[in-house]
């Protein structure tokens, strides 16, 4: 019985608490609210960060003899305490994953019923020791700050299961090569009484039962399931997506003590209502193990999930599925929106297909979990992801069990996903990537040495928190690298590091400082998951333009998330004429930036660069901010840029000194980056070097490996007493002439 749609919500106060579960209260100067939603999206409630009481009133007769009922919350942000018809039946804690609560006996004493929530998600306070678990949606710079997720924002409803129900599942692939693959299934049991039980798997048609004995309450089993020569799942760029439902049904003898109809033997319908199809009790299912001691059975509780057969591997931060190595081209994705509950999610999918269509191969979901039609879209387009759990900036020290518990619920809720490629548990947990300060409406960056320099002693967020996170991780889920944080320099005792997040142009230095920073510590380019420049977006009514120059930085700042002090380095307001202007140069310098960076992590593909994640992929809501996308998802210049970056094969030389004097002698080394999967042969890259009247040409011959970057040449030559520009292209072409790859820079002649 699906519980969603119009509820009633009231602010919470001592005195409303005394009476809002009596029967007789009326819903007069209650406010309605949706379910699934968010209370901030009601008017009445738009400023409000409770606690907000909601209710409903509901009726459904009681369960059928044996039968168990069950009351599921799919999802509370971020804290909720449970009440039906005036008892209290629980709390749940943790925004992205289901708790269900018995309410057999409930539902038998009445056909009336109350069911009331009282939800808090309360406003984040000291940012080094925050206590919700709720990443982008309250936490660093995706949405804007004044916003609260608070709701529930996920379906409520009443589901039937018989004597036993499945009360977590988790469903792995922990094999898959040509010849098998090995599905690895963990169930918790919640049995009624004690007793035998069957457990029937299904895995791309190859069928599987065991029988347990269970003890009342609940039972914690595994199994693994065979497949012999498996059809598997590849990422886009390497094969297809076939998909496989696993069905894991649990039956009971027809002649338990406890036992009833369970659920439609025919549908596994574990909702209100299944009571009333034909089901097991009047055809029971036939033992076919032998097992005379087992007798006749019914279904009691079936799950379903959908699995791709792959496995992953990351060895020094080079990712391979199955076997095949593949540098990855990303970007980070955030919430779709800040109300994600009533979000379509055909926008979700859309997002999966615009990031393939981009050329990208996998998606940072970053510092959150998001709806399930983002992890089913990225399973059939082969989009890989990257899953952070909701953790960024620093943690109060009481947070450790918590968040151990909802890694191991992230694990049970996405494990089956073979997009789900990469784990990890924490960004920036000592806000290593965060500007240092505010200061009139921007925020100065700081310098990437000072701030690695500053995190060289042990914290409490990342060598205690992060280290039992990794471990929770690794122990549920031992298919995945796990990632203990992201965005952490090497520091003792973990000398390795992990990932980077290098915004060189931007929060550091120069953008063109990136090459140097990458021959002296290659170690921290082996995965760059962040880097890029804010920009203003297409769609700018919110900056209110007409108010030029004066624009309200401090507003654009604290609700935008400008970061006005970089813009003052990198693009200042004030070098030019009007907001237009403006506007176009961030915009320009944005595209140039990304396509820059991302094109020489390229280059240092696998030796020592696994990947790049741009940051970010499209915004929540209106911002100026480093995404390609804006909140109406129409592209700024840098979404053409980062496609040209990510093409499956480019050609790309050093670049040309912003500036150079006549008589300066260059060598530029010239690369081609191959991704696919075969070689390019008895190719030609042409090089031309132009200047006002006159120029030069160069060409190299030869083959290119399958999956490699290959260093074709070096163009050397004097800048000539010319005046004006200096601009290098580049072309590459096939053996039969086809055009494959182009690039071009520019630079400036300048005289004394």
């Amino acid at each position: 019985m699906d519980l969603s749609g119009r509820w009633h919500a009231l602010v919470a106060d001592e005195a409303i608490r005394r009476t809002w579960l009596d029967d007789g209260d009326p819903d007069d100067g209650w406010e309605a609210i949706d379910v699934p939603g968010h209370w901030r999206s009601v008017p009445a409630f738009a400023d409000t960060d409770g606690p907000l009481l909601h209710r409903t009133r509901f009726e459904h007769s009681a369960p059928a003899g044996g039968d168990r009922a069950w009351l599921v919350l799919d999802g509370c942000f971020y804290q909720a305490d449970v009440w039906l018809d005036g008892a209290y039946v629980g709390d749940t804690e943790g925004y992205f994953f289901p708790h269900a609560f018995e309410v057999t006996d409930a539902l038998t004493a009445r056909s009336d019923h109350v069911l009331g929530v009282e939800l808090a998600c309360s406003r984040p306070g000291d940012p080094d020791a925050q206590r919700n678990l709720t990443g982008s949606f309250q936490h660093g710079d995706w949405l804007d700050p004044a916003w609260n997720p608070g709701g529930i924002w996920r379906p409520v409803r009443i589901e039937r299961s018989g004597p036993v129900r499945i009360l977590h599942l988790r469903v792995l692939c922990t094999e898959a090569t040509e010849e098998r693959a090995t599905v690895t299934v963990r169930a918790v049991l919640d049995a009624a009484d004690a007793g035998p039980v069957r457990v029937r798997t299904t895995v791309a048609g190859v069928d599987h039962e065991e029988v347990h004995t269970v003890a009342a309450g609940e039972n914690q089993i595994g199994w693994s399931v065979a497949v012999a020569d498996p059809v598997r799942w590849w990422p886009h760029a390497l094969g297809d997506q076939p998909l496989h439902d696993v069905t894991v049904e649990v039956h009971v003898p027809v002649g338990r003590p406890d036992g009833g109809g369970g659920v439609d033997s025919e549908t596994g319908a574990s909702g209100a209502g299944a009571s009333d199809a034909p089901g097991a009790a009047d055809a029971p299912e036939v033992d076919e193990t032998g097992d005379e001691g087992l007798g006749p059975t019914i279904l009691s509780d079936r799950r379903e999930r959908r699995i791709g057969l792959r496995q992953v591997a990351m060895r020094d931060w080079v990712l391979s599925v199955n076997g095949e190595r593949l540098f990855l081209k990303g970007s980070n994705v955030g919430p779709a929106r800040p109300d994600l509950g009533t979000t379509d999610p055909q926008l979700l999918r859309d997002d999966v297909d615009r990031a393939v269509d981009l050329g990208l191969d996998l998606l940072r979901v970053h510092s959150h979990v998001s709806r399930p039609e983002l992890y089913d879209a990225a399973d059939e387009a082969g989009l890989l992801l990257w899953q952070d759990l909701p953790l960024h900036g620093g943690f109060a020290r009481t947070l450790r069990k918590q968040a151990v518990r909802q890694a191991r619920e992230a694990v049970d809720l996405l494990g089956h996903h073979p997009s789900v490629a990469i784990w990890c548990g924490h960004d920036a947990p000592d806000g290593a990537d965060e500007p240092t300060a505010v200061d009139g409406g921007g925020s100065r960056p700081r310098s990437l040495l000072r701030a690695v320099a500053g995190r060289q002693l042990p914290s409490w967020n990342r060598t205690i928190l992060d280290r039992s996170i990794k471990r929770a991780l690794a122990r549920q889920d031992g298919t995945r690298p796990v990632v203990a944080h992201s965005g952490v320099a090497p520091h003792p005792p973990d000398l390795d590091g992990t990932d980077s997040h290098l915004y060189f142009g931007w929060r550091h230095g120069d953008e063109r400082q990136l090459p140097g920073f990458a021959r002296a510590w290659p170690r921290m380019v082996r995965f760059v998951s962040e880097l890029g420049p804010q920009s203003v977006p297409p769609n700018d009514d919110f900056v209110e333009p007409g108010a030029w120059p004066g624009l309200d930085w401090e507003r654009l700042a604290a609700r935008h998330g400008m970061q006005r002090a970089a813009f003052d380095d990198h693009v200042p307001p004030g070098r030019h004429a009007d907001y237009e202007t403006w506007r176009r140069a961030t915009q320009d310098y944005q595209a140039s930036v990304v396509r820059r960076q991302v094109e020489e992590l390229r280059r240092l593909k696998y030796r020592p660069t696994g990947g790049v994640a741009q940051f970010g992929f499209a915004d929540a809501h209106p911002r100026i901010s480093g995404s390609l996308l804006d909140h109406e998802r129409e592209p700024k210049p840098a979404w053409e840029a980062m496609r040209a970056a990510c093409r499956p094969v480019i050609v790309v030389a050093d670049r040309l000194p912003p500036a150079a004097a006549p008589g300066d002698a260059l060598a530029l080394d010239v690369h081609v980056v191959n991704d696919r999967r075969e070689p390019l042969a008895r190719a030609t890259v042409t090089v031309t070097a132009e200047w006002m009247g006159g120029g030069h040409t160069w060409r190299f011959h030869g083959d290119v490996d399958a999956d490699s970057c290959a260093r074709v040449g070096t163009v050397q030559f004097v800048v000539p007493d010319a005046i004006g520009p200096l601009a290098l292209h580049l072309a590459l072409v096939g053996r039969d002439g086809e055009p494959i790859a182009d690039n071009v820079d520019r630079s400036t002649v300048l005289h004394p």
